[in-house]
């Protein structure tokens, strides 16, 4: 999973950062990724846990330096994500840390992949984000600073992308704290809702060898 760090201007400027001259990449890791109704867990230790409701864009075929102009070519459909982050460890802004975005059940993705044909204008959705049925954040895909299909030209030059792979777009203005015992969801036009409880941190598993 690709995610872009400040994609939109209002985010930025809630956090005081100027937008980033290029795309700010960062990667959650696959262990992150949980489904609609699953629990997120608060690690323990924890003081600033936040959502932040995301288009995400999944790639249907492996491609290379794609066009923007073909980059519809490539996508398999879209979905709702919550780039769940702890604040506590984010120092670059422009490049989030893995402890900040990556810990497990930090992914919540779904609770559908929408097909680009059931999606009239993916530059133009709204995006909500609710706490406890309280509206906390909101936005549209049309002010993100650099669109889907550029942003596909911009990952695709560095790297191959894979079937599956994820492209997080980025977060409007209205993050703010979660706790256990919060229900988390979000909404975008056209792809229903993703609702995940916040859930305290357990005794800790192992795997055995």
């Amino acid at each position: 999973m690709i995610g872009l760090a400040l994609n939109y201007a209002d985010h930025a400027a809630e956090l005081q950062m100027k937008s980033p001259e290029d795309p700010a990449l960062f990667f959650k890791p696959l262990s992150s990724l949980v489904g609609h109704g699953a629990p997120v867990v608060y690690p323990k230790g924890v003081e600033h846990m936040h959502y932040e409701v995301e288009l995400a864009v999944v790639i249907d075929r492996r491609c290379r330096r794609v066009k923007a102009a073909r980059a519809d070519e490539v996508i398999a459909g879209y979905t709702i994500a919550n780039d769940v982050t702890v604040r506590d460890f984010v120092v670059n802004f422009y490049r989030p840390p893995v402890r900040a975005k990556g810990y497990d059940s930090f992914g919540p993705v779904g609770p559908y992949l929408v097909t680009p044909d059931e999606i009239s204008d993916p530059a133009n959705l709204d995006l909500r984000a609710y706490v406890n049925d309280e509206l906390r954040q909101q936005g549209n895909t049309s002010q993100l600073m650099r669109p889907v299909p550029e942003l596909i030209e911009f990952i695709s030059m560095i790297m191959t992308l894979e079937p599956g792979d994820m492209i997080w777009t980025g977060t409007p203005k209205g993050i703010s704290h979660v706790y256990p015992g919060d229900v988390m969801r979000l909404e975008i036009d056209g792809l229903g809702a993703l609702e995940n409880r916040v859930a305290a941190e357990e005794r800790p598993t192992t795997t055995d060898e």
